[in-house]
């Protein structure tokens, strides 16, 4: 047992694999709820048309192919495959209570870099159709995580600085008596804009506008739609998860077992992302860059000053 959690055997990799599908299926379901809710008054006085995610799921999976001309087939796919992928990886290093799939002692920096590696699926997703739509979104998405990466880097850091470890586990057990999103709501705000960023969602769901007839998602079609829209929801699991453990205790509370309220916590975090999608507008790329590197950049360093100040007075 190291830091704190339990590393598990490669066997238990499905069942990690099956929990992070369950939060994703939760929040599609979540979100298509929301959906179904009239907006206006004039809606309520008629029944709207009700989303299910396994309506969503069987139609998608009906569906045909398409296919643009002189498609990059191959480095599409590759995009379109690496979503889920990024988000299982993740999850590789997320503690599910006191357990953990891998317990790595640089869990902090192993997460960073796969969020890095998003950028590439993202980029591939829209350059392989040959679509112009798809094109700029990949261009949009670039544009966003240069402006969020930073302060996302930042975000992780001062959880890192505050336990003074790099693994995940240290990082919970830290917080016993008090969690950090306490003494780091900044760091805590930013990190949740992040999660929102690499999943493609809410106020920076501009790659995916429908002002660029979907962006990346553009030509996607069939099981092509059905693997990046499912990847854009467990990477969100993924964000909100590690969001619980870096912030907000992990496992830590009373009565309940550790994998309870981490669950609890990671589906608090999720839920509250998810209903925030239609309190916040989609930003612009370029109004974002402004508020990434003018406001973002300088209170996320702010943030960690306060930390590493607070952590050199003990």
């Amino acid at each position: 047992m190291t830091g704190g959690v339990t590393p598990l055997s490669a066997g238990w990799a499905p069942v990690v694999a099956l929990v992070l599908l369950a939060g994703a299926v939760v929040a599609a379901a979540l979100d298509a709820a929301l959906d179904s809710v009239p907006a206006g008054r004039a809606d309520r006085a008629r029944p709207g048309r009700r989303r299910t995610v396994t309506a969503a799921v069987a139609r998608l999976l009906r569906q045909r192919r398409r296919v643009p001309v002189a498609a990059d087939v191959l480095l599409w796919r590759i995009g379109v495959a690496a979503l889920p992928v990024a988000a299982l990886l993740m999850a590789a290093v997320l503690p599910l209570g006191r357990w953990t799939l891998v317990d790595w002692p640089v869990g902090v920096v192993w997460f960073n870099a796969v969020d890095v590696a998003v950028w590439a699926a993202v980029w591939l997703a829209g350059w392989g159709p040959n679509s112009a739509h798809a094109l700029i979104g990949g261009y949009r998405f670039l544009a966003q995580a240069l402006a969020y990466e930073l302060p996302l880097m930042f975000a992780l850091t001062a959880p890192a600085v505050a336990a003074g470890t790099l693994r995940i586990g240290g990082v919970v057990q830290a917080q016993q008596s008090l969690w950090f999103v306490v003494w780091m709501p900044v760091a805590f705000l930013a990190f949740c804009l992040g999660v929102a960023g690499f999943s493609v969602f809410g106020p920076l769901s501009a790659p995916a506008g429908s002002d660029i007839a979907g962006g990346v998602l553009a030509e996607a079609s069939g099981v092509d739609r059905l693997i990046v829209l499912a990847g854009r929801y467990l990477l969100l699991t993924a964000g909100s998860g590690f969001a619980a453990a870096l912030f907000l205790g992990g496992g830590a509370g009373p009565l309940l077992p550790a994998w309870a309220w981490m669950a609890l916590k990671t589906l608090a975090v999720l839920s509250a992302l998810v209903v925030l999608r239609r309190r916040l507008p989609v930003l612009r790329p370029d109004r974002f860059m402004e508020v990434g590197w003018l406001v973002l950049v300088p209170v996320t360093l702010l943030q960690l000053l306060v930390v590493s100040v607070v952590v050199v007075a003990r």
